[in-house]
């Protein structure tokens, strides 16, 4: 899908969401990356084959001691 040069890590990538944003959509929340992975601001990401990669939050205890 990326016809960048260099090109995009692929949707398979350890680094799939270094790839540029092809279609951004903040206002709903989510950003469509040249790759075909779609990212959601809470860091969730849907790749194009189906797979949901959950979103990375920080364990309770970081939070409780943030606060």
């Amino acid at each position: 899908m990326c016809k960048h040069s260099p090109p995009c890590p692929t949707a398979d990538a350890a680094d799939r969401q270094a790839a540029r944003v092809s279609e951004a959509h903040p206002e709903q929340g989510w950003d469509l990356l040249c790759n075909g992975v779609l990212i959601f601001q809470d860091t969730g990401q849907l790749l194009p084959d189906g797979q949901i990669i959950a979103p990375r939050r920080p364990p309770v205890a970081e939070m409780r001691s943030a606060a």
